[in-house]
């Protein structure tokens, strides 16, 4: 998630505390307030903070629990936290490191020794996160990649079925690519491959919608919390999105441009299956499509 600037999380149940680091960190940050551990946890999973300031004793859930919880969840565990706290014994900061913290700082808070630690860590998190997308993006494409693809279906089928929302998931495939390979050259090859997929990267219009190369000149796009009934069209427009872009395919059995077939499946996971199913339907409905004559779009069964 891009931001222009860095994004916190001030969690504290005593508002005069979370007022002081505002006033410290307002006019330079992007703060975001919980006043319990559960607000706080799924304000994480929701919002994806840069670093969180968190409090130890909370009424619901304290300090301890929701760092414990925050570093237990693939989509929160990168978020780097640090503890402010009243408790300042060498057995509580000992505790909140163990719970996965990386810093500890008592009350009451000094703003140039608070600041001076949350520009640290925020720099070695920005570090971090640029090592971490080099990894998890596709060399050719720039898209993310496979294993990016699959750690994003697993958080979004969590997030999705906690909030009772639909996970649509579209599959596509450039038809007849080894005859566009064997006409024109790899190099040209590889140039489609790069058109059709900022072809496809257009279409994702909202923060989650993602689209990544799955594996060769296979295509996947991970569209959450969308209405079942939108997903044909949106997957007729992501074919449609390619075919305009008119890229000539003289060897093709089925057009003179360079299309793609599509399948997908739709999904609402409080009740599915799993993700691993969702895949596996949204590929078979892709094989569908291309048995029928490739060029077109093909729905999972329900």
């Amino acid at each position: 998630m891009t931001r222009e600037r860095p994004c916190l999380l001030v969690v504290d149940d005593q508002p005069t505390n979370i007022r002081v680091l505002y006033e410290i960190f307002g006019a330079d940050h992007e703060v975001l307030m919980a006043t319990g551990g559960a607000q706080a946890v799924e304000l994480c999973r929701r919002a994806a903070p840069d670093l969180v300031l968190l409090d130890v004793a909370m009424p619901d859930l304290d300090g301890y629990e929701v760092c414990r919880r925050l570093k237990a969840d693939p989509l929160t565990r990168e978020i780097p936290v640090i503890f402010v706290t009243g408790s300042d014994t060498a057995e509580d900061e000992t505790r909140g490191l163990e719970a996965g913290a990386v810093d500890f700082i008592s009350k009451p808070v000094n703003p140039a020794v608070v600041r001076a630690r949350v520009r640290t860590h925020l720099t070695l998190k920005s570090q971090a996160d640029q090592l971490r997308n080099l990894a998890f993006v596709d060399g050719l494409t720039g898209l993310a990649n496979r294993r990016r693809f699959e750690a994003a279906l697993a958080s979004e089928y969590r997030i999705c079925a906690r909030a009772g929302e639909t996970l649509a998931l579209v599959m596509l495939d450039v038809d007849c690519f080894k005859q566009f390979n064997d006409c024109y050259g790899h190099q040209a090859g590889d140039d489609c491959l790069r058109r059709v997929a900022q072809a496809l990267l257009a279409r994702m219009r909202r923060p989650r919608d993602l689209v990544a190369r799955y594996g060769g000149e296979e295509f996947v796009c991970l569209i959450p919390a969308i209405e079942a009934d939108a997903v044909p069209d949106f997957a007729e427009e992501l074919r449609a999105a390619v075919a305009a872009e008119r890229i000539p395919h003289l060897a093709s059995t089925c057009a003179a441009v360079v299309t793609v077939s599509a399948g997908h499946a739709t999904d609402r996971p409080a009740t599915g299956s799993g993700p691993q199913d969702l895949l596996k339907r949204a590929d078979q409905a892709l094989y569908a499509a291309k048995r029928a004559g490739r060029d077109r779009v093909v729905a999972a069964p329900a």
